[in-house]
């Protein structure tokens, strides 16, 4: 967003809690690569240009890379700047900060949509000499004492950890719920790669049916590596990782999960399928079926019957892989609806002069990646700069 604001030269600042990429460099665990291969890391103005296009970035380059593009064009960042609250005024707002107030006519909230992690009510229910972090806090297994790990959630950061620990010798229950699973590669490309070809990336939220249900799908099971091998309940069930339903209690000692697994993992295998039918489809249809492998579909998805309760003595900590909720500083009540969501469209926020990026979902399907923040960004500056223009000639 900046990027764009400084192409129009519209004035702004950039506040920031530490320092640019401050959370790629201290809230990752050690061994985090990007989902998406180094090619779609493309912002405004800035993109990849490394000798391993189809590799994945690390943490600490992710933060180099972010750090570089803010140095290109000289990003207005006030460093090590709190945002305390952001209240409205009769011609913008005033953002308080625990390093002086700021008056704007207009407010971009860029925090993303992991601020803070989620971790259920069940947690509670847990006995006191069971550790419990979360993915924020969890670095690599050394940092676990002995005995058996839970790990609660199944999508791109349960998955990783959970094999993480399995190869360090751990003995590992993963927790299963809705779950979507894929490829690292189909058909000798990145899966990626074909989902960008296809479209489906840039399919739009004025596009889809239940656009609140699009916004709140889980991450993809995927972890990038260099062999790219994919990394779903098969791959862990034949690492060693027990595989359960979703944890939904804690009684008598004992932890208690659903036993609707059977039905999810059917789930994902159908819209698995589907994904890949669309994509052998834009194969037949653009004719490019010799520069591409044959199909080679997964195998179904196989494990043993899931258990619905175990002893908790068998866990000596719970690793909590259950996502993220978005944080904000103090705003008006009123931008808020009835779960704590901010009312927008699009990143447009009911609230004049008030924008948001970086969610998920926010205005095409790939918002949350690197290569679909510059986009949104690019609409979401247009129409702030056209608000601006107006304001003036009024």
């Amino acid at each position: 967003m900046s990027r764009c604001l400084t192409d129009r030269s519209v004035e702004h600042v950039v506040l920031e809690r530490g320092t640019v990429a401050h959370a790629w460099r201290t809230e990752r665990w050690d061994s985090l690569r990007l989902l998406t291969p180094n090619w779609m890391s493309r912002l405004p103005g800035h993109r990849y240009d490394g000798d391993d296009p189809d590799g994945y970035m690390s943490a600490a380059e992710t933060a180099g890379f972010l750090e570089s593009y803010g140095r290109s064009f000289a990003a207005p960042v006030r460093a090590h700047t709190t945002v305390t609250a952001v209240l409205p005024t009769p011609d913008g707002s005033l953002v308080e900060t625990d390093q002086g107030p700021w008056r704007c006519r207009s407010v971009v909230l860029a925090t993303g949509a992991a601020g803070a992690p989620h971790v259920p009510a069940v947690s509670a229910a847990l006995p006191a000499a069971i550790r419990q972090i979360t993915t924020l806090e969890y670095r690599n297994p050394d940092q676990l004492g002995a005995g058996g790990v839970l790990v609660v959630g199944a999508s791109a950061s349960g998955v990783q950890i959970a094999d993480e620990l399995r190869r360090a010798g751990r003995a590992v229950t993963i927790a299963a719920g809705e779950h979507i699973r894929l490829p690292r590669t189909y058909r000798g490309r990145d899966i990626h790669w074909w989902m960008d070809a296809i479209g489906q990336l840039d399919e739009r939220y004025d596009q889809v049916d239940d656009l609140s249900r699009a916004r709140r799908l889980p991450s993809l099971q995927l972890v990038g590596t260099i062999e790219r091998r994919t990394l779903d309940l098969n791959a862990l069930a034949a690492a060693g990782v027990q595989v359960t339903g979703r944890l939904v209690g804690v009684s008598r000692g004992r932890a208690q999960f659903s036993g609707s697994l059977a039905n999810l993992v059917a789930s994902a295998d159908l819209k698995l399928h589907r994904l890949l039918d669309r994509i052998d489809e834009h194969v037949a249809a653009y004719g490019f079926k010799e520069e591409v492998g044959a199909p080679d579909r997964p195998e179904p998805t196989r494990i043993a019957p899931a258990p619905t309760e175990i002893e908790l003595s068998r866990f000596s900590t719970v690793v909590w892989a259950t996502g993220y909720r978005p944080r904000y500083p103090r705003l008006d009540a009123s931008v808020f609806d009835r779960r704590g969501r901010i009312r927008h469209d699009g990143g447009v926020v009911e609230a004049p002069g008030m924008y948001v990026l970086g969610l998920p979902f926010l205005r095409r399907r790939k918002s949350s990646f690197i290569d679909g923040v510059g986009p949104d960004a690019h609409d979401l500056c247009a129409h702030l700069v056209r608000r601006l223009s107006r304001r003036q000639a009024a």
